[in-house]
């Protein structure tokens, strides 16, 4: 079954690791996978643009579907192996409702937190404002307390996050990251580069 699939990915992605965290969830291991090099631009490659014109990674295919979006990509996986694995998305309209609001508010959260990680790095020195980042980190600081409070469903982003993070500032936070990392599935996908460097960066540590 598995074997009619194939992803490529990159390591470190939010959007790729959700796909993977999801094949593991659904018991569909030994899918055909691919690691590509973002810095090496491998993303961009004629393999990834046969399948995905927009050049990005997350691409996901079983069979003769192709899947570009990671979102997408874990709802069709729920569709097709409903039966299978972990259930994914509760069969409640209010369970359903708050399922699909934390999924969106995640995105709002993940766009501001690489608008804080990532100002440095595309931002030309000449361009930069110091206004203008400490505006981005109150606006993350805001969505990290909004979210001590959640902390309902599993998150890749939240995984990413604490390694930046004190978790002594946001204990659920902490405690929650604690709780998924033992996750199988989490364990499975662990995205490689982290073992050559398990602390992370330090870009959030006056956050």
């Amino acid at each position: 079954m598995a074997k009619d699939m194939t992803l490529l990915w990159g390591t470190g992605s939010p959007p790729c690791w959700r796909v993977m965290i999801a094949l593991e969830e659904k018991n569909l291991q030994g899918y055909n996978q691919k690691l590509l090099s973002f810095e090496k631009m491998e993303h961009k490659s004629q393999q990834v643009l046969d399948i995905n014109p927009r050049g990005q990674l997350p691409t996901f295919k079983h069979g003769d579907n192709v899947i570009n979006e990671s979102y997408a990509a874990c709802f069709y996986l729920e569709s097709q192996f409903k039966s299978q694995g972990t259930k994914l998305i509760p069969d409640g309209p209010a369970e359903q409702a708050l399922m699909y609001q934390r999924m969106f508010e995640g995105l709002t959260f993940y766009e501001k937190l690489n608008a804080v990680i990532y100002y440095e790095w595309y931002v030309p020195e000449g361009e930069r404002h110091e206004s203008a980042l400490k505006r981005n980190k109150e606006a993350l600081v805001t969505e990290l307390k909004l979210w001590e409070g959640y902390l309902q469903k599993v998150f890749e982003i939240i995984l990413i996050l604490i390694r930046r993070l004190s978790p002594e500032r946001y204990p659920k936070l902490g405690e929650y990251h604690n709780l998924l990392k033992e996750r199988p599935s989490v364990k499975a996908s662990w995205p490689p580069h982290w073992l050559e460097n398990p602390k992370g960066q330090d870009t959030l540590k006056d956050i």
